[in-house]
């Protein structure tokens, strides 16, 4: 496909899960102009490459084949285990080949990866931005929720930090929720405070009993990289003034990846002036792991109260994990909610 102006999209054109607030538009089309973080942005997946496998705006996996038009975002991505990516100075332009950096639909430059296997990892070709009339391009900002400080709630509050990525973060929040449901709660707010979005993780929330769930894309952006970027105390202020202004038993607060990077020492800051009765849950991948992220984030002002993760999947590290700590340790994927804080 060649890159033209006003390039009409069909109004059942794949849609990639970063765009899930943005309603399905009937009639549409996209203008051949650079590109920014958030825009609504049409790519093609170029007809000499292989399929590759990105998230639906439903949560389920979504197969783009060869000479496809799907709809996804630029966006950057630092990660410590999947991909590294960034937006250039001048944006997307059209023509160029960007990468998909992440199952949600983010694109930009490829910096690096891991050798661990990616099904969303490919070239896509960049055609155009969409827009509603005049000269601004669609964004997913358009469509984030509007927090009203409000009155504060005092609903219980836990937060689960983890030393990397994939150390069982979202299995001990799914643990917590599921206890506070068997103690009798019902109203369950989990905010994915930090990291790339992902519309299957909220969802898991979900389907384990929460009663809301949102991440950085209900307040407009599509993940909270690049760590030390400008103007992230706004719109942290803006999701935690919205979750504690809602009518909730508990919220809980996950952030992603480790807890130095997709700024959430900026996170835990806002978070700390206004709310220090939390409980901190710290998912670590081994029992150094565990006393190192302990004694961070205390020197960050910040105690931990439980610790879980793969640190704990034996008897043998769960009693050493413990024993450096001297702070609780139970093996959540097994054990559940099992010595959970009050």
């Amino acid at each position: 496909m060649s890159v033209l102006d006003n390039v009409e999209l069909r109004p059942d054109i794949k849609r990639t899960s970063v765009l899930r607030r943005v309603p399905r538009l009937d009639s549409a089309s996209c203008v051949a102009v650079a590109a920014f973080e958030g825009d609504v942005c049409a790519f093609e997946l170029p007809q000499d490459t292989t399929p590759i496998i990105v998230e639906d705006v439903s949560g389920r996996s979504l197969m783009l084949a060869p000479g496809d038009l799907f709809l996804a975002t630029p966006g950057y991505r630092e990660s410590t285990r999947w991909v590294v990516g960034d937006i250039p100075t001048e944006g997307l332009l059209p023509g160029n080949l960007y990468w998909v950096l992440a199952q949600a639909g983010i694109v930009g430059n490829l910096v690096g990866d891991s050798p661990v296997s990616k099904g969303h990892l490919g070239e896509v070709r960049y055609v155009g931005a969409l827009r509603m009339g005049g000269d601004k391009n669609l964004n997913i900002r358009d469509f984030a929720l509007n927090s009203d400080p409000g009155k504060p709630d005092r609903a219980l509050l836990y937060v689960v930090l983890g030393t990397s990525a994939e150390v069982g973060k979202t299995t001990a929040g799914i643990a917590t929720i599921r206890s506070l449901l068997q103690s009798g709660m019902r109203n369950l707010v989990v905010l994915k405070a930090t990291g790339t979005s992902s519309i299957s993780e909220l969802l898991a929330y979900r389907d384990f009993g929460a009663t809301h769930v949102l991440d950085c894309v209900d307040f407009g952006l599509p993940t909270t990289y690049p760590s030390g970027r400008a103007g992230m105390e706004s719109v942290f202020d803006r999701a935690l003034d919205y979750c504690f202004s809602m009518a909730a038993d508990a919220v809980l607060i996950e952030c992603g990846g480790d807890f130095l990077g997709a700024n959430v020492p900026v996170f835990l800051e806002r978070l700390r002036s206004r709310r220090s009765d939390g409980k901190i849950i710290l998912a670590a991948s081994d029992a150094l792991g565990a006393l190192g992220g302990k004694l961070t984030l205390y020197d960050m002002g910040f105690s931990v109260d439980l610790i879980t993760g793969l640190c704990t999947d034996t008897p043998t590290l769960r009693q050493r994990t413990e024993k450096l700590c001297g702070i609780p340790a139970i093996n959540m994927a097994r054990e559940g909610s099992k010595g959970l804080p009050p």
